[in-house]
């Protein structure tokens, strides 16, 4: 779909959906990593584990009220809870690489994906029939269970959020291609939209340019929407998107927001303005500061997955994928295929 109009969301629009409770929980959130600030330089260490060990309590406390709210390690047993611990600390320390960071994304994504998906169907069982290369005496064959998601997951469609949001959306399509009986590859839509970060989190605009989009409207109608961006900060961007596709008459039969890390505040207000959406997340941090980037935080994630873009020569998302290199393109040569095909068709 294209043209030249923009779709401009505020700040204090996200706000009108949030309940008083919920100012009241993000204010005690902001107040207790306010206290914890103060241990960090000089660092006092123990104070500063402490500290988040009681913010932890405090959003078990807060997503155990809002069931569309799933985070990893609330949600999962606690033997999977280092593994999220771990793959959460490298993401967010300074010395990770732009491959290693790769690496970790598409862990987080395969830990999200078992989260949203396998681990409640047990009970549901396909298999898997795989021609190994042994041939003698006869040609062999190994048969692998396998959970049975079909329904759930062969009516999805991918919703780009550009541009730190392409290889997470791709991760995700291969891992719905993986665990398809019938290999679905999903269909993509790709949203140009960016937040006008010369502003403070309390008068941000969420503009959504469709010139520089590609979908139709007529194939995201009755679709289960998969939104995969690595940050929710605000819930801005994913609340401009869906808000305009509902007015423009798409009703999605569900929307599933898949982050690595979001804020609290950003939890809040898409569960709150989209009322047939989950958020799952590997990791909920407590606050924003005062130009919408989440605390503790983990960087730009766009940055450090595809590299930083010049000012005055920004990638279009042909030339973004190529510098993904060959082993990206062969590991998801699928899914780039079917974003090459909406984008050129």
């Amino acid at each position: 779909m294209k043209s030249s109009e923009k779709i401009i969301l505020k700040a204090e629009d996200l706000d009108g959906y949030l309940k008083e409770q919920d100012f009241k929980d993000i204010k005690l959130l902001e107040d207790m990593y306010g206290q914890t600030l103060k241990s960090f330089e000089p660092l006092d260490k123990q104070n500063v584990i402490d500290s988040f060990d009681k913010m932890g309590h405090e959003l078990q406390r807060i997503c155990s009220e809002h069931p569309r709210i799933k985070v990893f390690s609330f949600e999962t047993e606690s033997g999977s809870h280092a593994e999220a611990s771990r793959v959460i600390s490298k993401l967010r320390d300074i010395n990770t690489g732009h491959q290693e960071f790769i690496y970790y994304v598409q862990r987080a994504y395969e830990m999200l994906f078992r989260l949203a998906f396998t681990d409640h169907s047990e009970n549901n069982k396909g298999h898997i029939v795989v021609k190994t290369p042994v041939t003698f005496p006869a040609q062999n064959y190994a048969v692998h269970k396998i959970p049975d998601i079909d329904k759930e997951i062969e009516n999805s469609v991918m919703c780009v959020m550009l541009r730190g949001a392409l290889l997470p959306s791709i991760i995700m399509s291969k891992e719905i291609e993986e665990y398809s009986s019938h290999k679905y590859v999903t269909p993509f839509a790709l949203f140009k939209i960016n937040r006008d970060d010369s502003k403070n989190e309390d008068n941000m605009e969420y503009i959504l340019d469709l010139k520089k989009s590609f979908f139709n409207l007529e194939d995201l109608d009755g679709k289960d929407l998969i939104f995969a961006d690595p940050m929710n900060a605000t819930g801005g961007s994913l609340v401009t998107v869906v808000k305009y596709l509902q007015q423009n008459g798409v009703k999605p039969k569900s929307i599933k927001f898949f982050n690595v890390i979001s804020a609290l505040k950003g939890s809040l207000r898409v569960t709150r303005a989209l009322e047939n959406c989950t958020c799952y997340t590997l990791w909920l941090d407590p606050v924003l500061n005062e130009k919408a980037y989440i605390m503790p935080g983990l960087g730009d994630a766009g940055d450090r997955l595809n590299g930083c873009d010049k000012k005055d020569n920004p990638r279009n998302i042909i030339r973004l994928i190529a510098d993904y290199g060959s082993n990206i393109s062969e590991l998801y040569r699928n899914q780039l295929a079917k974003i090459e095909e909406t984008v050129l068709d």
